[in-house]
């Protein structure tokens, strides 16, 4: 494991944390707010992360642990990391609840702004919404930056797939911090920062991971790491990236997107294997 290789991964999630601040921009200076090409991109998010998970890094995973622990124990523990995670990430999930919600993102457009401001008396309280949902949102940030940063140490090709699909994830979290706390504040700059900041929480996960792990790195622990992060991407995706897309649009909008988002992961592990 070269240094150039850990300092792409952990460029790589930045880059995903960075997307968070996109969200926040989008919902200040678009004129129109799309929900159908967001319920596209939420569905081709997930589509991503779904296959990659079952087909990519739970293979690695098997194929690492069945190397170094025999066929039938190996094979155990990876269903049992996978599935340690999918736990792990419904534990933070259910104590640290998300504060998305797709109804009133919706109608975010310059309109939408003064539409819905008539709505809004008590700024304390959506201040203290904004502030909630930027943390919220950086917990629920930790487990994907190590996700991100695990599969680029990997394969960069696949951390960059796996970057794509994170960051198109991290667009509605970043309006879901932005909008009630510029409602609260009036401030642009206030709501912006505090939006990219809840993002920063996936480099910092990476960095946790890789400082906690480096010292006991081999074969076996980057296969119990990979299956958990396969659990935990698969649960983001059916938890949170397809409700959410089949909220912002139609059902079977949604599904062609992750329809699609399988078969660009699919023929891109085929061309860049």
């Amino acid at each position: 494991m070269t240094t150039e290789t850990i300092l792409f991964a952990f460029g790589l999630t930045f880059i995903a944390g960075l997307s968070t601040g996109i969200g926040s921009l989008m919902s200040f200076f678009s004129k129109n707010f799309s929900p159908r090409f967001l319920s596209i991109s939420l569905g081709f998010s997930a589509g991503v992360m779904i296959y990659v998970s079952l087909v990519e890094i739970f293979s690695k995973a098997k194929a690492s642990l069945t190397t170094s622990l025999g066929e039938k124990t190996g094979y155990w523990i990876t269903i049992t990391a996978f599935f340690g995670g999918i736990l792990l990430i419904a534990l933070i999930d259910r104590l640290i609840p998300s504060f998305e919600n797709p109804h009133e993102l919706k109608n975010i457009n310059k309109e939408g702004y003064k539409e819905n401001e008539k709505n809004l008396d008590n700024s304390g309280k959506l201040y203290r919404m904004g502030i909630f949902s930027a943390l919220a949102i950086a917990i629920h940030n930790f487990p994907e930056g190590l996700a991100t940063f695990m599969a680029a140490l990997s394969d960069p090709t696949l951390g960059v797939s796996i970057t794509i699909a994170i960051a198109i994830h991290n667009i509605p979290e970043g309006i879901a911090v932005s909008v009630p706390i510029y409602y609260a504040t009036k401030s642009k700059t206030k709501a912006f920062w505090l939006s990219l900041l809840s993002g920063f929480a996936e480099p910092v996960g990476a960095l946790i991971g890789f400082f906690i792990l480096r010292s006991i790195f081999n074969d076996i622990t980057m296969g119990v790491v990979f299956a958990s992060v396969a659990g935990i991407m698969v649960y983001i995706s059916l938890d949170e990236l397809l409700p959410t897309a089949e909220e912002y649009g139609e059902h079977h909008i949604a599904i062609g997107g992750l329809v699609f988002g399988m078969l660009v992961m699919a023929i891109s592990l085929v061309l860049f294997s």
